[in-house]
């Protein structure tokens, strides 16, 4: 497929994800909007341009890994795995319901999550082991973690990050959705992450920037992970929280505030503009 038509693809899905996440979280009455929105195209682009995985077969061995640190954003990770295969897009409207099995943060049990998340700071931990059996066990399967830049306070995070620069842990690529905006306000008020990106060099990684909403950035961000040898990857792209509803942008407010069924016309409406 030529990229032009590729992105165009990717596009696509990338609305589609969000209508999605939107009407789920609209029928829960509950759920973050916020960070499900920032991070769509990193997904989207992980799940339909770049991982290996089979839906029909959830544990194969071979499959690459995905890792969901910042687990509030479960609405996105649900809809791109119901895009994939792994169950009925019907599903989603049970979010957040009691009984079913697609909760606020992801548990085991769903078909394509690795891990259960909710605690943040633990995701990267769990990637660079992951990497790490992959390489003992001579396994060709990549691993990648999407983390939150609020999560990025957190001390495990950088322990995590020293172990894997040491182990040269080449087949892990991490992603950070810098939009700057934590649960209780903004990163840099609460505790300054930057100089971010010159952070991660110092721990040895492999530093790549990229616009979070720039799909051939992203492409060739995660390309050029892939040919990296002997350091781990991380992706920092620049987004916006509650990207693509205007009065949800930039706003702390809907970290954890869904639209309401009465409103969720003119949001999706406003996707297609």
């Amino acid at each position: 497929m030529e990229a032009a038509q590729e992105i165009t693809r990717l596009k696509e899905k990338a609305l589609a994800t969000r209508k999605l996440i939107l009407e789920a979280l609209a029928e829960a009455g509950s759920g973050h909007p916020g960070g499900s929105l920032s991070a769509v195209e990193l997904l989207v682009t992980l799940y339909f341009h770049v991982m290996r995985y089979d839906p029909k077969n959830p544990k194969w061995e071979d499959r690459d890994r995905f890792f969901l640190s910042k687990g509030h954003a479960a609405p996105l990770l649900y809809s791109v795995l119901a895009q994939a295969g792994y169950f009925p897009q019907e599903e989603l409207m049970t979010l957040r319901k009691i009984g079913a099995r697609l909760q606020g943060h992801p548990t085991m049990g769903i078909p394509g999550v690795e891990a259960p998340a909710g605690s943040e700071g633990i995701g990267l931990s769990l990637a660079v082991g992951t990497a790490m059996v992959a390489k003992m066990d001579g396994r060709s399967y990549r691993t990648y973690v999407l983390m939150g830049d609020g999560e990025q306070q957190e001390g495990q995070v950088w322990e995590a990050a020293m172990a894997a620069s040491k182990f040269r842990l080449d087949n892990l690529t991490a992603i950070i959705d810098r939009n700057g905006i934590q649960q209780d306000g903004l990163t840099e008020q609460i505790m300054p992450l930057e100089p971010l990106a010159a952070k991660w060099r110092a721990f040895n990684w492999n530093v790549i920037e990229v616009d979070g909403y720039d799909l051939s950035q992203i492409i060739d961000g995660f390309d050029l992970a892939m040919n990296t040898r002997n350091r781990p990857t991380v992706i920092v792209a620049h987004t916006v929280k509650g990207k693509g509803i205007s009065f949800m942008e930039w706003s702390p407010h809907y970290h954890g505030t869904p639209p309401t069924k009465e409103k969720l016309s003119d949001v999706l409406s406003e996707l297609e503009r």
